[in-house]
């Protein structure tokens, strides 16, 4: 594997599966499952899930909701999709440490560095929650927050596309693939592949981004070996 250390990246919305709404058991399944693989393989794996299956933020802001209260129910809602994803794991034999941003005693132990790199290096996965346990961030920044912390060796965006396109494949059957990118080649095609905060701490703290398919059984372990798949997006 040519990383030892990753923090992985998934949306809230990658977990309804074909649902419309919350945690569809299978997807969750062979998340897990994949997980586990590179567990196998000696990867150290840190994982930060979004929430926009149950609660956005930003959505509840357009609905007329006061934006510090509604950024606060999509932490909570993060925190409902990383216990689900810790379950799915030690179901599976993998042994998991749920860190929160902020205090949720009973479920889970406070962040900090110390701790995640601790367990992390005793080949525990450990999922942070919370988002950065304040409002106006999104998970986005809130994962890249986290993989600098613990010195990740890459950011792994998780994703329902196998990489970046230059347009949205899904709408425009004419959008070509990147093998790879750089950083100012993202922000001069207005490439939305992270929130804009999130992507500038990439690039000023040289962390590639990996942005592959996740929905495909075993591709995260396939894309720790093979720089082909997904696109791979760095300072060079």
């Amino acid at each position: 594997m040519k990383y030892k250390r990753i923090l992985l990246k998934l949306s809230g919305e990658a977990l309804m599966g074909n649902q419309q709404y919350g945690i569809d058991p299978n997807r969750l399944s062979d998340y897990a499952a994949d997980i586990k693989n590179v567990v196998e393989k000696k990867v150290q794996v840190a994982i930060v899930i979004g929430g926009g299956n149950i609660y956005r933020g930003l959505q509840g802001t357009s609905e007329g909701m006061d934006r510090v209260q509604g950024d606060y129910m999509g932490m909570l809602a993060t925190v409902i999709n990383s216990l689900a994803l810790q379950a799915a794991l030690e179901k599976t034999g993998v042994k998991v440490e749920l860190l929160s941003s902020f205090q949720i005693g009973p479920v889970s132990e406070l962040m900090s560095r110390r701790k995640a790199n601790e367990y992390l290096e005793e080949g525990r996965v450990v999922i942070i929650c919370g988002g950065t346990g304040n409002p106006y961030f999104t998970t986005d920044t809130a994962s890249v927050l986290r993989a600098l912390e613990i010195e990740a060796d890459v950011f792994l965006k998780g994703t329902r596309v196998d990489g970046v396109y230059t347009a949205d494949p899904e709408k425009d059957s004419t959008a070509v693939k990147y093998e790879t990118l750089s950083f100012d080649e993202a922000i001069e095609n207005e490439l939305r592949i992270l929130d804009l905060t999130a992507f500038t701490m990439c690039k000023e703290n040289n962390l590639p981004i990996l942005v592959f398919d996740m929905n495909i059984p075993n591709n995260l372990e396939q894309v720790l070996e093979d720089q082909t798949i997904g696109t791979l997006v760095t300072n060079s």
